[in-house]
């Protein structure tokens, strides 16, 4: 049996991430709230103007992470280590969210097929008044997208629920030719980094 003093709370509805930290052995608890959202109205996503990738991912993963930690507190819930993260992709000075609707997803992919974009993914930890910060950027180089192949991926449920319209962990990765950075960094929570900042926080990964 793990020790209650080794868990942590994920602030994260992802279950790429919760894979992620099963991966290696982190025992932690969904922090989220009634509606089951992992943040609350404090938490904007839209970026600001003249907001650059880099900074963008950072300012919403910590706000996600202090809405956490408030969230823990008013709760009355047990004071645990937090783990907030959160992925963007840019190209050209452009930051991919998630598509809404077809449209987006097409416009996305025709952007990064045949070019090279970067993943960004940022973390947060938050433990008794202190936290750690870290953002770990990938390098992804995807082949020339025909436009059948665009249209065939957009009618299937995985481009819309992903930064930049794609996943590493699903169909979408034959699309890619080559990384240049962290596989687990471009599905949400780069690993290296991860254990790294658990391990400020007090957690033993091995």
């Amino acid at each position: 049996m793990k020790n209650a003093h080794q868990k942590i709370y994920l602030a994260s509805k992802s279950p790429r991430r919760r894979e992620l930290l099963r991966q290696i052995g982190v025992d932690f608890e969904l922090l989220l709230l009634r509606d089951n959202t992992p943040r609350g109205p404090d938490v904007d996503e839209v970026a600001l103007e003249h907001e650059q990738p880099a900074a963008y991912v950072a300012r919403v993963t910590l706000e996600k992470a202090a809405f956490a930690f408030k969230t823990m507190h008013w709760r009355r819930l047990p004071s645990r280590p937090i783990l907030a993260a959160d992925t963007t992709v840019t190209i050209d000075g452009l930051i991919l969210g998630k598509p809404v609707d077809l449209a987006e997803a097409t416009a996305m992919l025709q952007r990064l097929s045949g070019r090279t974009h970067h993943v960004l993914t940022n973390i947060v930890m938050i433990h008794k008044e202190q936290s750690w910060q870290i953002t770990q950027t990938s390098e992804v180089v995807f082949q020339t997208l025909s436009e059948q192949t665009i249209s065939a991926y957009c009618t299937t449920p995985e481009p819309y629920d992903k930064a930049g319209a794609y996943g590493i962990q699903g169909p979408a990765a034959v699309f890619i030719q080559r990384i240049n950075g962290s596989h687990s960094g471009i599905m949400g929570l780069p690993l290296f980094e991860t254990a790294q900042l658990l391990q400020q926080a007090g957690i033993r990964i091995l």
